[in-house]
């Protein structure tokens, strides 16, 4: 076989349309924020002057700022493992066959098909104090969205089950490629139903878990619709997550350098955060 030595540089003139289309939509901003985060800005978002890690320094010194992050930490992992939890528990439950399980199973998966938005406004009025269904059933006179004790758990939850639906799917194509054998086999065995889910059924699932674990991490912490429309941040600040925090800053009080540093450090954190997750993967962690 005769070779020339020359490497066929052709088939990546095909990756040239994509890596446009990455270009613009994605390294152009990525690499614009990263340089406006070391600038003061005009009210037009235009850099006017370098402050190198000016705008840095001054978030690690706010008190702002910090609270920002553990409110965004309290909150992503209320979502993650709310939203996780329920995924996991109705896809068990609907990995069975049963009369009206298309049913069930739709219902389970319609949370991912509602715009956080939409969401965001029917539970703002089953929250409501006066008229809400909540205080209704519970017989309770608090006021959820407005109360700092509360306001978090309540977008925290309402977050929790919007992500459950895209869980529930998740784990139920996980739970569908488990050997249906090694039941029958635990069963003959003497288990019993808690004992295959531990022995069994989270072991297999272990690689979606992975997957999804680390989905669920990254889409609570860039989570905004609902934080929007139910809280704006507030009351006192209970609920100003880094994503609204951004928001806030960008366009409210003007100050683009600021708000692209903290964008800067939100990337920074999802990054360390995945590649962890990867690491511990790697390392045979079961989740």
């Amino acid at each position: 076989m005769k070779t020339t030595g020359r490497m066929n540089v052709s088939p990546y003139f095909y990756l040239i349309p994509s890596l446009l289309v990455f270009a613009v939509f994605l390294f152009y901003p990525f690499f614009k924020t990263i340089y406006l985060s070391l600038f003061k800005t005009d009210k037009m978002g235009q850099a006017k002057l370098f402050v190198g890690f000016g705008n840095y320094a001054e978030l690690l010194s706010s008190a702002t700022f910090w609270n920002s992050l553990k409110v965004t930490w309290v909150f992503v992992v209320i979502v993650v493992f709310g939203g996780m939890f329920l995924g996991l528990v109705t896809a068990v439950l609907c990995n069975k066959a049963f009369p009206g399980i298309r049913v069930f199973s739709t219902a389970y998966a319609l949370p991912m098909a509602i715009a956080s938005s939409s969401a965001a406004m029917i539970f703002q009025i089953m929250l409501h104090p006066a008229v809400g269904i909540v205080n209704k059933l519970t017989g309770l006179d608090i006021n959820w969205l407005n109360d700092p004790n509360t306001a978090l758990y309540c977008v925290a939850i309402l977050t929790a089950w919007l992500n459950s639906g895209i869980n529930f799917l998740y784990f139920s194509a996980g739970l569908g490629n488990i050997d249906e054998t090694i039941y029958e086999r635990a069963s003959v065995d003497g288990a019993n139903g808690i004992q295959k889910f531990f022995s069994l059924t989270l072991p297999g699932l272990s690689p979606i878990m992975f997957y999804t674990f680390v989905v669920n991490i990254i889409q609570a912490f860039q989570s905004f619709g609902q934080i929007k429309i139910l809280t704006e941040g507030g009351p006192n600040e209970s609920t100003n997550v880094i994503v609204y925090s951004i928001y806030r800053d960008a366009f409210f009080n003007y100050r683009f350098g600021s708000a692209a540093a903290q964008s800067v450090i939100l990337f920074i954190i999802i990054m360390l955060i995945t590649l962890v997750m990867f690491r511990l993967e790697k390392k045979g962690v079961k989740y």
